[in-house]
């Protein structure tokens, strides 16, 4: 056996244990927030050893920024791609919101939104981690008013784009908030109608807020 072969088929091993830790850290830290990650709390929620985590991920902080970019990469796969298949503005927005409540509703993350759990931790620190989270919400929050802005120059509906936002992305941290508060699903269904009743009076068309019905 070449060492190649022998060097590909270690890749590979610690790449899987890589996925299944991180599947194991980042719900932890949806509950348990960015601070109450570290290598010890993870071994014995995951079942793996402190040496091999320590091993992959070299210290906490190689640990948590390795977490916030799995759950980016989650994130990205439940909420934006699938949106991607509906054309810009409006129909994308309703897509992005439905699929964001979704992704919280049916609890990907045992926590709820992953980046609303963990913002808590960051919102008044510096450093790489803080900048992680930081950039994540920032891209979110800038991908929502994009399609808005889209809308907007397209005559799909009348506003400011930046207040619509704010108050959209509002909506969903409040449902998924509140459904964690009270261990109630009604939420989301509040949410979804009060987004439908604020893009139909900027304008939007009736066919492309049903993409919002839950």
């Amino acid at each position: 056996m070449s060492e190649n072969v022998v060097l590909d088929g270690r890749r590979a091993r610690g790449d899987a244990s890589r996925r299944i830790v991180l599947q194991s850290a980042t719900d932890l830290a949806s509950v348990e927030g960015l601070d109450g990650l570290t290598i010890g709390r993870l071994a014995e929620a995951s079942g793996s050893s402190k040496s091999s985590i320590a091993t992959l991920f070299q210290s906490k902080e190689g640990l948590q920024l390795a977490t916030v970019a799995a759950a980016r990469e989650i994130f990205t796969a439940q909420i934006v791609t699938p949106a991607r298949e509906q054309p810009r503005g409006v129909r994308r927005l309703a897509a992005l919101l439905r699929n964001s409540l979704v992704y919280s509703r049916d609890r990907v993350f045992t926590g709820g939104c992953f980046f609303a759990a963990t913002a808590a931790d960051v919102d008044s620190k510096s450093g790489p981690v803080s900048d992680a989270v930081r950039a994540a919400l920032v891209d979110w929050y800038g991908y929502v008013e994009a399609q808005l802005r889209y809308a907007v120059e397209a005559g799909e509906i009348e506003g400011d784009p930046e207040v619509l936002a704010f108050e959209l992305v509002a909506l969903n941290e409040e449902a998924n908030s509140r459904s964690l508060l009270l261990d109630d699903e009604r939420p989301y269904v509040v949410a979804a109608t009060a987004m439908r009743g604020r893009l139909r009076a900027a304008g939007a068309d009736g066919s492309a807020l049903s993409l919002l019905d839950l």
